[in-house]
Order: structure tokens, then C-alpha cells, then sequence
């Protein structure tokens, strides 16, 4: 990939699912360009698509027209067995249901998501325990997902996103389960994180607020894209307050 060429590439995206005798279109027609290192808010309501174009750009499902090029590649001419190797390495998600497993630690979760990257023996215990401090839960490590915060379990899947230094990442209401003043720590940690590594961040959105920090806004209404806003340059961060 040449260093002006866009790191997404989405021409004409479509995704429906069927509801009885009718097909909706979750994402309908979407052309969209994002670059090395951006900074997305994808806004919209419950419904308009957002989390279904963040799993389309996760290869987490497959369009079911248009194209959308990663890195050059179309993800729709890979194979299963590549877009799983390219969720592994390429990408890191957060939820908003966080998504750990209840009966291990924060640290074994951390090392679940390293050890099928193949990082095993010492070093495994030792690169969760410096991702967990990095985001702040080094005293936390041995406690189970029931005995943390919202707050330190968003953490501790941010730490599991950026465990196998994913160049994007794809984050779904990452503050929706959490107060205002959480969750503007858990974006101002996602990002900062982010921006030390030069990743690519798309954060799904209902909220306003938190969609007006981004360098780069883009509003959806029924799957499809109704506006989008730059409010600084690429790479930029979310200006906190």
C-alpha cells in the first residue's frame, strides 16, 4: 500500500438482513475512504447502521455488494481462514458489553487474546502484566471481571485490543455502559493508546458528545452515511476536557 492510498476503501457497501418476507438494508450503499491513523466517530441512532458497517470493516461479516479494500486487499475475495488471521493481527475490538471471561483474571484475560498470537512460556504472564499497567490495572490484575468496575473492565479490554498491535481499531459503544466521567477516561485511554502506536480508530457512537471530539465525524441515518465533519487532521486526537 503506497503511503497515499487510504487505508479503507468502501465503494457501494451493502448489507440486509431479512425480517420475515423483508429485506432491510442495515448498510446501504456506502462509499467511504479512511486513512492510516485517523480518528472516526461513526454517529447515528439505534438502527442506523453504524455497528454493522464496524463489523463489516472487522471482517466480521461479509457485505453482501460493493467492495471493501484493506490495505489494498478486497476483504470480500478472502478466504475464512484469512479473515480470521486478519482479525488476529489487523484488527482489536471493544465492546460495549466488555466481553471478558467471567472465571479469569484480569490478567488471563489479557493472555488469552496473546496466546493464540503465539506468545507463550514467561514472556505470556509478562506482556499481559505491562498491558494491564499501561492501562492503569497493574494492582488489578488478579482480580475476576465481577470484582472491577465498568470502568477497570473497559480497561482491561482495551488491553486486550491493543494486546497483538492491531493497526486498527474498532471500537462499538465502548462508553455505553459507563457514567460520563468513565467513560471520557476510557476514550481518553483508547485514544492516547492509539496515538502512541499510530493506530487507525473507528468508534461506533450514539453519542453526541463523544462524537463531537473526534477530528472526524461521520453521521449515519438508515445505513446510510447523511453527513460527515473534519475538525482537525488526520491523526489527531479527541480533544478531552
Amino acid at each position: 500500500m503506497s503511503a497515499a492510498e487510504p487505508l479503507f476503501e468502501l465503494r457501494g457497501v451493502a448489507k440486509r438482513f431479512r425480517r420475515g418476507d423483508v429485506a432491510v438494508a442495515a448498510v446501504d450503499g456506502i462509499d467511504l475512504d479512511i486513512g492510516a491513523g485517523e480518528l472516526v466517530a461513526l454517529e447515528g441512532p439505534s438502527g442506523s447502521g453504524k455497528t454493522t458497517l464496524l463489523q463489516l470493516l472487522g471482517a466480521l461479516d461479509r457485505p453482501d455488494e460493493g467492495s471493501i479494500m484493506f490495505e489494498g486487499r478486497n476483504l470480500a475475495g478472502l478466504s475464512d481462514g484469512d479473515l480470521a488471521h486478519l482479525r488476529l493481527r489487523a484488527f482489536g475490538f471493544v465492546f460495549q458489553q466488555f466481553n471478558l471471561i467471567p472465571t479469569l483474571s484480569a490478567l488471563e484475560n489479557v493472555e488469552a487474546v496473546l496466546a493464540p498470537a503465539g506468545v507463550s512460556g514467561p514472556e505470556l504472564p509478562a506482556r499481559a502484566a505491562m498491558l494491564l499497567e499501561e492501562v492503569g490495572l497493574a494492582q488489578r490484575a488478579d482480580h475476576l471481571p465481577s470484582h472491577l468496575s465498568g470502568g477497570e473492565q473497559q480497561r482491561v479490554a482495551i488491553a486486550r485490543a491493543v494486546a497483538n498491535e492491531p493497526r486498527v481499531i474498532l471500537a462499538d459503544e465502548p462508553t455505553g455502559n459507563l457514567d460520563s466521567k468513565t467513560g471520557a477516561d476510557v476514550i481518553e485511554l483508547l485514544t492516547g493508546l492509539a496515538g502512541v502506536r499510530g493506530t487507525t480508530v473507528v468508534v461506533a457512537t450514539h453519542d453526541t458528545t463523544l462524537a463531537a471530539r473526534a477530528p472526524r465525524r461521520i453521521a449515519m441515518r438508515d445505513g446510510r452515511i447523511v453527513e460527515a465533519e473534519s475538525a482537525g487532521e488526520s491523526g489527531a486526537t479527541m480533544a478531552l476536557p
